[in-house]
C-alpha cells in the first residue's frame, strides 16, 4: 500500500478548510476510506469515500462514487446524503445538536460500514495568550488556548491551526486527565522544526470539543508524528470508529475559533 495515504477530512463550509490526516498503511489489501464531520454550526456537512491504492501507484485514491450514505441521530432525525461527485456526499436538511449522538451508515462496494459520534457540550474558548519567551539565541512564542474545563470529567479538546492563514499539518490534543475542572494552561506542543511562530504573525486557532474514540484517534497520530530517531516506537494504525475494517473518521463535534497577532 502506499506509505503515507493522505486523508482529507471533509471541511466544513462555513471554515473553509481541509484537515489532512497522514496514515501509515503497510498491509496490501485495498480498503475504503471514509471521512466526515457533523458540528454545531450550520451544514451543510459532508461525506467523502476513497480507497486506499498500493504502493507503486502514483495517481491519488480512487473516489467512491455510487455509495448509499446515511446519518441518523438520537432524536429520531435521518436523511439520506445526495452524491456531489469525487467521492463526496452531502446533507440537506440535517442539524448538528450538541448533546445528540449521531449513527453514519455507508454501504458500498456490497458491504455496510458504520460509525457513532457524540457531540460533547461546547466549553467556551475565551481567547488565545501568547507567550514570548527569550533565550540568548532566539526568541520563541508559546500559544495557549484560554478556556476554563468544566467539573465534569472527560473532556477533550482538539486545536486546528492556522498562521498566517496557512494551516498547519500538526495535531494538537488536550484533555482533562491531569486538570480536571481548572483553567487551561497547556501550550499547544508545536513542532518547532517545521513550524516558527514570529512577531507579526496571524494566528487563527480552531477549537473542537470532540468525543472519547475521535480524542483516541488524534492522540495516536501525535504519536506517530513523534515516532521515529528519539520520538519513540512507532504505534500502530489509529483505530478509526468506522467498522468493517475501514480507514478515516466521523467526528461530531463543537467548532469555535479565535484569531489573534503576535506581538
Amino acid at each position: 500500500m502506499r506509505n503515507t495515504v493522505s486523508i482529507v477530512l471533509i471541511a466544513l463550509t462555513l471554515t473553509g478548510c481541509e484537515k489532512v490526516v497522514n496514515l501509515k498503511y503497510k498491509d496490501n489489501q485495498s480498503r475504503i476510506i471514509i471521512d466526515g464531520n457533523i458540528t454545531n454550526e450550520t451544514g451543510p456537512y459532508f461525506i467523502k469515500i476513497t480507497k486506499s491504492v498500493n504502493l507503486s501507484n502514483t495517481e491519488s485514491n480512487p473516489t467512491v462514487d455510487n455509495a448509499v450514505v446515511k446519518i441518523s441521530d438520537d432524536a429520531g432525525n435521518s436523511e439520506t446524503l445526495a452524491p456531489e461527485g469525487s467521492g463526496i456526499y452531502r446533507t440537506n436538511t440535517l442539524i448538528g445538536v450538541v448533546g445528540r449522538t449521531y449513527t453514519l451508515t455507508v454501504l458500498a462496494e456490497n458491504q455496510t460500514y458504520t460509525a457513532q459520534s457524540t457531540m460533547p457540550q461546547q466549553v467556551p474558548f475565551d481567547s488565545i495568550k501568547i507567550e514570548k519567551v527569550v533565550t540568548s539565541s532566539e526568541t520563541e512564542y508559546n500559544l495557549v488556548p484560554v478556556y476554563n474545563d468544566p467539573t465534569q470529567k472527560g473532556n477533550n479538546y482538539r486545536f486546528a491551526l492556522l498562521v498566517n492563514n496557512k494551516p498547519v499539518n500538526q495535531h494538537f490534543i488536550q484533555n482533562d486527565q491531569l486538570r480536571n475542572g481548572e483553567a487551561n494552561s497547556f501550550r499547544l506542543e508545536i513542532n518547532g522544526d517545521d513550524l516558527k511562530i514570529k512577531s507579526a504573525d496571524s494566528i487563527e486557532i480552531t477549537m473542537q470539543c470532540i468525543d472519547q474514540k475521535v480524542a483516541a484517534f488524534y492522540s495516536t497520530l501525535v504519536l506517530m508524528a513523534d515516532s521515529g530517531p528519539g520520538g519513540g516506537t512507532t504505534p500502530s494504525n489509529p483505530q478509526s470508529n468506522i467498522s468493517n475494517g475501514a480507514m478515516g473518521l466521523f467526528s461530531a463535534h463543537t467548532v469555535q475559533k479565535n484569531i489573534k497577532v503576535v506581538q
